[in-house]
């Protein structure tokens, strides 16, 4: 290593210097990578086969692909999905269909943030896969059969990575501390045991976030007695506010839980998920979209006013926007989660839409026709119409269904909240 190359190494920040380089060094995803597992015996066999890397950031994927590049006797090339297009893997690929003819060697393609590719640039690495020019690496944060070409997605084996656990975070930031070659050992250091597991924690299982903050803690302390001390202080400081992951993935189901939590009634698991969405960036108006929604849907007429709570809460955001709306979202959500529930709303509307689809077109009947143009009388419209309040309880027996449907019951009044009451009138009217 010459001497711009090795300063070069040392001006990087932690966590690349720190990056692990075999897999005994390698820190969690054991269910992939640990002791027999198919993905370690994969790579120590050199038989690793098109794979896709999917996770959140910093919990290892990149490195993974490293130590492979470390390990294996075939080439190794890395590209990026961002600025890299069909012309840079064209030539990848003629070097490795060279490099395979000539020498029996292979070669792996290391694309991070795979998901990025359109579909022209995945098919055009489509008959490489199948012929096996290249042993192709994917790595991305995004739920790869979602974001990705499905044709490239059946060619490989996917491997799923989740966050670390703060004690494999915790182990990472130790072994920076005492590392005198790649790490902080260098520095007469001491962290609080309350400072590392704030960090730890705030880290939301990001290493690359918790090793960058170690070092921007170490870095920046002065020395008291010669010794740089590292208080919760200076932690909170170094790192601030936790990593959140919102990937579109991560955002739907984050967002189906809210829901699922509001129908179930949970108004603690509904805030906590608020809380999480909010706090992770999402625009506070789909949530107050979800909530009128929910208002109609699992509610209903079981509790009218819950509507009105919800169309409030978003009123109130337009007004005086955000944090103080978050009150009166709050206010909304635990309003709805405590009342009653029905789904007769959505059952009702559902089930005429689908018969409005599928059934006959047939002409209005006579007596329900318009009536407000002149002449209308001479066509006979409105005859034999019955005006509800000319009788007892402004109500009147009569058809008013289309002929397609006649008979058809779509409302079935819930037996809950002010629908029982609803209930007890339909039932009276049909003794």
């Amino acid at each position: 290593m010459d001497l711009f190359t090795n300063t070069a190494r040392q001006s990087a920040p932690l966590a690349d210097r720190m990056r692990p380089r075999t897999l005994d060094e390698f820190v969690g995803q054991e269910h992939i990578v640990g002791r027999g597992r198919l993905l370690r015996r994969a790579i120590e066999t050199d038989t690793l086969q098109s794979s896709i890397f999917w996770g959140p950031p910093g919990c290892g994927k990149t490195t993974l692909a490293s130590i492979i590049a470390n390990t294996t006797g075939s080439a190794f090339v890395k590209l990026n999905a961002v600025t890299s297009g069909v012309k840079e893997l064209r030539d990848v690929l003629a070097e490795a269909e060279s490099c395979l003819r000539m020498y029996g060697k292979s070669t792996y393609l290391l694309l991070d943030e795979c998901h990025r590719w359109s579909k022209t640039q995945s098919d055009a690495l489509l008959p490489a896969l199948e012929n096996g020019t290249v042993r192709f690496i994917g790595s991305t944060t995004e739920n790869p059969m979602i974001a990705m070409t499905g044709a490239i997605v059946s060619r490989c084996r996917l491997f799923q990575f989740y966050p670390l656990s703060v004690e494999d975070v915790k182990s990472c930031v130790l072994a920076a501390l005492k590392d005198r070659d790649r790490g902080l050992g260098n520095y007469d250091t001491a962290v609080d045991e309350d400072a590392l597991l704030h960090i730890c924690h705030v880290a939301n299982g990001d290493v690359r976030t918790a090793l960058n903050a170690i070092e921007l803690a170490v870095r920046t302390t002065e020395p008291e007695g010669g010794i740089i001390r590292i208080t919760s202080g200076i932690a909170a400081e170094s790192i601030q506010k936790k990593v959140s992951r919102l990937d579109d993935q991560q955002l739907y189901d984050m967002l189906s839980a809210f829901c699922k939590s509001l129908r179930g009634g949970d108004s603690s698991a509904a805030l906590a998920w608020f809380g999480r969405l909010i706090y992770a960036g999402l625009d506070p108006r789909i949530i107050c979209r979800r909530i009128i929604a929910h208002a109609s849907e699992d509610i209903g007429l079981a509790n009218p006013t819950a509507m009105q709570q919800a169309v409030a809460a978003a009123q109130a955001l337009e007004l005086i926007g955000m944090p103080e709306a978050r009150l009166s979202i709050a206010q909304a959500i635990i309003f709805l989660c405590e009342s009653p529930k029905s789904n007769s709303v959505v059952m009702a509307v559902d089930e005429a839409f689908a018969d409005a689809e599928s059934t006959l077109d047939e002409p209005v009947p006579i007596h329900l026709r318009d009536t407000s143009f002149h002449g209308a009388k001479k066509l006979g419209h409105g005859m034999g119409y019955k005006y509800p309040h000319d009788y007892p309880n402004h109500e009147v027996a009569q058809e008013y269904m289309p002929p397609s449907v006649k008979g058809k019951i779509y409302y079935r009044p819930g037996e809950l909240g002010t629908e029982a009451r609803i209930k007890a009138r339909h039932d009276s009217r049909n003794t």
